[in-house]
C-alpha cells in the first residue's frame, strides 16, 4: 500500500477522476455512477480472505435498523471497534451497494485488525431530525452490548460517518436535542465529507433533501440543527476529512466546522483534504490499493483511544 492519492487507479483511470473532479458540481448523479465504475471492480476484486462477515444483525426494531460485522479471520480478542454510517442524502443510500460499495471501508479496517460494523438506519421522510442520530446511538448501545463475542473491545469504540452519515454522527455527539451525551465508549470519530451545516440554499443540489431531513425551510431552526452550531459542546478528538471536489459548500462547512474545534481546543482535532478526490471517491477508495485516508484515520484513532 502507499499514501500517494489514486495511487490504486492505472493511468487512464487517474486522468478520468481528474476530469469527473473538475466538473463534479456540474452533473453529480452521473458523476457518481462514473466514479463508482472506477472503483467498484477494484473493490470487487481485492483480497477479503483474511476477513469474516456476519450479515444484518438487527439493532432495533425498524427493518431498517440493520448491521454487518466485519472481522478478521484469525479469532482476537480486545479489538477497537469501528462504526460506519453510510451517506445518501438523508433520504436514500445503503450500506451496501452491490455487495461492495461501502463493505469496501470495513473490508479495509478489518483487515487492519478491526472489528467493523457497516450500519443501515432509518431514512426521511418517514425518520426526520434527529432521527438518524438515534440510530447511531441505538447501533452504539448494540455494540457495547454485544461486540465482544465478535473480538471488539466495546469500550474503544470510533464512529465514521460520510455526508448525510457524518451529520448522523456529528449529531449525535454534539446536539443537545439528544437525550443523553455520548457514550464514554466512544473514543473519537472521522467524519467525511459530511453536512456539517443545514442549508436549502438555492445552488445546494440537494436543498431538497435537506428539507425533507430537518423538516424545515426556516434558516433559523436549520442554524439549530446543524452540528456546527454545538461544535462548542464537542468533548471527543475528531478528524474531518474533505474531497477536493465537494457537493458544493461542504468543503467550507468541513472547514469552518473544524475551525470551531480549534477554538474548543480541549482534544485533538485534525483536518484533512485529499485534493484529486470527490465526494464519492473518499469512501469508494478504500480497500482498492490507496491508504491515504485509512492510514490518517487509524493513526487518529491510536491516539484518540491513549
Amino acid at each position: 500500500m502507499t499514501n500517494d492519492a489514486l495511487s490504486g487507479l492505472s493511468a487512464p483511470q487517474r486522468a478520468e477522476l481528474r476530469r469527473i473532479a473538475a466538473c463534479w458540481n456540474d452533473d453529480i448523479a452521473s458523476h457518481v455512477e462514473q466514479v463508482l465504475r472506477i472503483y467498484a471492480p477494484l473493490a470487487q476484486a481485492a483480497d477479503k480472505a483474511g476477513v469474516s462477515r456476519t450479515l444484518n444483525l438487527p439493532y432495533g426494531e425498524d427493518p431498517r435498523q440493520l448491521l454487518d460485522i466485519f472481522q478478521p479471520a484469525e479469532p482476537r480478542t480486545g479489538a477497537p471497534v469501528v462504526i460506519f454510517v453510510h451517506g445518501g442524502a438523508f433520504t436514500r443510500g445503503a450500506k451496501s451497494i452491490d455487495g461492495t460499495i461501502h463493505d469496501n471501508v470495513l473490508y479495509w479496517f478489518a483487515a487492519q485488525g478491526c472489528v467493523g460494523i457497516n450500519i443501515e438506519y432509518r431514512l426521511a421522510p418517514q425518520a426526520p431530525y434527529p432521527e438518524g442520530a438515534r440510530d447511531v446511538a441505538a447501533a452504539v448501545a448494540w455494540a457495547q452490548t454485544h461486540i465482544a463475542r465478535f473480538g471488539g473491545d466495546p469500550r474503544r469504540i470510533f464512529l465514521i460517518g460520510h455526508s448525510a452519515g457524518g451529520t448522523h454522527v456529528a449529531t449525535y455527539l454534539l446536539d443537545p436535542v439528544m437525550a443523553s451525551p455520548p457514550s464514554p465508549s466512544v473514543r473519537g470519530a472521522a467524519l467525511i465529507s459530511a453536512r456539517l451545516q443545514a442549508d436549502v440554499l438555492p445552488d445546494n443540489p440537494n436543498a431538497k433533501p435537506v428539507e425533507t431531513y430537518f423538516a424545515t425551510t426556516n434558516p433559523n431552526l436549520l442554524e439549530a440543527r446543524s452540528p456546527t452550531t454545538h461544535v462548542a459542546r464537542c468533548n471527543l478528538p475528531i478528524l474531518v476529512a474533505i474531497a477536493g471536489a465537494e457537493n458544493r459548500h461542504l468543503d467550507v462547512y468541513g472547514a469552518e466546522f473544524f475551525t470551531g474545534l480549534l477554538r474548543n481546543a480541549r482534544h485533538p482535532a485534525r483536518l484533512l483534504q485529499l485534493p484529486h478526490h470527490t465526494h464519492i471517491s473518499m469512501v469508494a477508495h478504500f480497500n482498492t490499493g490507496e491508504d491515504i485516508l485509512g492510514r490518517a484515520i487509524m493513526a487518529f484513532m491510536s491516539e484518540a483511544g491513549d
